[in-house]
């Protein structure tokens, strides 16, 4: 099995490697924690395009050694002034992809200013440099990104300016061939120049407003000179001395921390990881804490969300009492994207960046806007038109978003950062990577590379299924059958069970970096 990375005081981890050189290469400039996970940020919206972009949203968890405090940036946008659900009359639901899926201002680059404006160190163009180098001059497409391309060929090519990049020819390129975006080149340029204002008030404002008008979109460009993100405090609970921290509402961070605090409740040291008792309890409790996420989450602005009953420990040993070792609940949840990024920066001062990235489907809108070269997210989509219904589309709002990034801090410093790409799939990893770590002291490495499993409907699909990897073995998933899971046997290392990255500092001091072999990642400490 592949080990860990170490590092005494800095660790990179992301699902692209070329993404974490730059950030280490930011680091070894003499830039900190923050100023690497921006040029981490920006270079997998350039390198892997078919899961982020800078048409897209971010949250991020950050540590300063100066505050001794984890603080939240939420750069999701909100539906634009025009948003409404008479937009989408005789529709039963709002397209999945395309212009009208269009339905949120991108938030990707104001989190980028934020962060780097908050605690950078060095040069904002710096910064964006990595990224504007792998998008003017090249880099090799991957098998992963192929794979997509050529699975989502129909998507791309509806679009004349998306089939332009993603499909030159009529066809994907093949993977190693050096994948160029110059639209995308100049975009950020400009970016690096002006700042975030371009994207929201300059040129690349004007460009995607004035293709979304032509082709009969919603966002304008009041929607995008409006727009502003804003500093959060994290929401937290508990797990067996760590405090775990995850962004608050509209992310659905909580079920991280309500599945943790249910499995609290249980003797792991009793429990053979890798058992039938193992998976059940983790999907179970899972599952119990995404019923109260499809009832609740939304903008907290358009609603009252009771944090304070969910992230309770009473509330968790209530529903922990639910959980039947025999028998699978049956429940159903709302269909959600797949396409994410997380990746992760500890620096030698002791600052940490946990942070998560998306377009939401493979590809998001499947949009490139005229010649800025931006997908567009289609993260609006995920929007309800039913008039009842907590995430119903309304004007200015923000949507029910999977993005959740975790940080968890032990005697109030960082001590596990983690995530993972995956929708559906982010509070399921999160709980399998988390307590193999806390539980059965495995390190980020293994605690990634053993099997997973991801419970529930993905968007393309309309039945329940419990996929689990053929690597768990045919009498486990036999006794999942038998307790009344639809079991799917899944390939090893499936990429449907998504790109994970987490960084461990251990008992000694040491940092530990984990990414998923899975993913095209890369993990640098020294």
């Amino acid at each position: 099995m592949k080990q860990p990375a170490f590092g005494s005081e800095t660790m990179v981890v992301s699902p692209h490697y070329l993404a974490s050189a730059a950030g280490a290469r930011i680091l070894e400039q003499g830039g900190n924690a923050f100023d690497a996970a921006v040029a981490v940020s920006a270079c997998l919206a350039v390198v892997y395009p078919h899961m982020t972009g800078i048409g897209g949203d971010s949250f991020w968890l950050t540590y300063h050694q100066d505050d001794g405090t984890v603080r939240g940036y939420n750069a999701s946008g909100r539906a634009g002034y025009e948003a409404t659900p008479d937009r989408y009359a005789g529709l039963a639901s709002i397209p999945r992809r395309g212009v009208g899926s269009a339905v949120t201002v991108p938030g990707m680059v104001d989190g980028w200013h934020a962060v780097h404006s908050r605690y950078g160190k060095l040069a904002w163009g710096e910064v964006l440099a990595p990224a504007i180098q792998y998008a003017e001059k090249g880099f090799p497409m991957t098998q992963d990104q192929f794979a997509n391309t050529a699975q989502y060929a129909h998507v791309l090519a509806a679009t004349p300016e998306t089939a332009a990049i993603y499909l030159p020819g009529g066809s994907p390129m093949q993977p190693n061939e050096r994948f160029r975006q110059p639209a995308m080149a100049r975009t950020l340029r400009r970016i690096a120049t002006h700042g975030r204002d371009e994207f929201y008030k300059g040129d690349t404002a004007a460009g995607i407003a004035s293709f979304l008008s032509k082709h009969g979109g919603l966002l304008t460009a009041d929607d995008l000179a409006d727009h502003e993100g804003e500093w959060v405090e994290p929401i937290h609970g508990s797990y067996r001395g760590h405090t775990l921290y995850q962004m608050p509402p509209n992310s659905q961070g909580f079920t991280g921390i309500m599945a943790l605090q249910m499995l609290e409740n249980f003797d792991f040291s009793a429990i053979e990881h890798g058992s039938y008792d193992y998976y059940q309890l983790c999907i179970e409790a899972v599952k119990l804490s995404f019923r109260d996420r499809d009832a609740y989450l939304t903008d907290p602005a358009f609603a009252s969300i009771p944090l304070e009953r969910l992230l309770s420990k009473s509330y968790a040993a209530s529903l922990s009492g639910l959980i039947r070792l025999d028998r699978a609940a049956s429940m159903d949840t709302q269909p959600a994207g797949s396409d994410t990024a997380y990746a992760a920066v500890v620096d030698r001062e002791g600052n940490a960046v946990s942070f998560i990235q998306s377009l939401y489907f493979e590809f998001g809108s499947g949009v490139v806007a005229g010649d800025t070269g931006i997908l567009l997210q289609n993260r609006g989509s995920f929007f309800s038109l039913d008039p009842e219904h907590v995430n119903r589309l309304q004007p200015g709002k923000r949507t029910f978003h999977t993005l959740m990034p975790a940080m968890a801090c032990v005697d109030g410093k960082p001590s596990i950062l983690y995530g993972t790409q995956g929708g559906e799939g982010q509070p399921q990893t999160q709980t399998a990577i988390f307590t193999r770590m806390a539980d059965y002291g495995m390190d980020p490495q293994q605690a990634i590379t053993e099997p997973r499993w991801i419970w529930g409907r993905t968007w393309g699909e309309l039945t329940q299924e419990l996929k689990v990897e053929a690597r768990v073995g045919d009498d486990i998933l036999s006794k999942l059958a038998d307790a009344g899971h639809m079991v799917r046997k899944a390939a090893p290392f499936d990429g449907i069970m998504g790109h994970a990255c987490a960084i461990r500092r251990d008992a000694n001091g040491f940092l530990q970096g984990g990414v998923d072999p899975r993913s095209d990642g890369g993990a640098f400490g020294w």
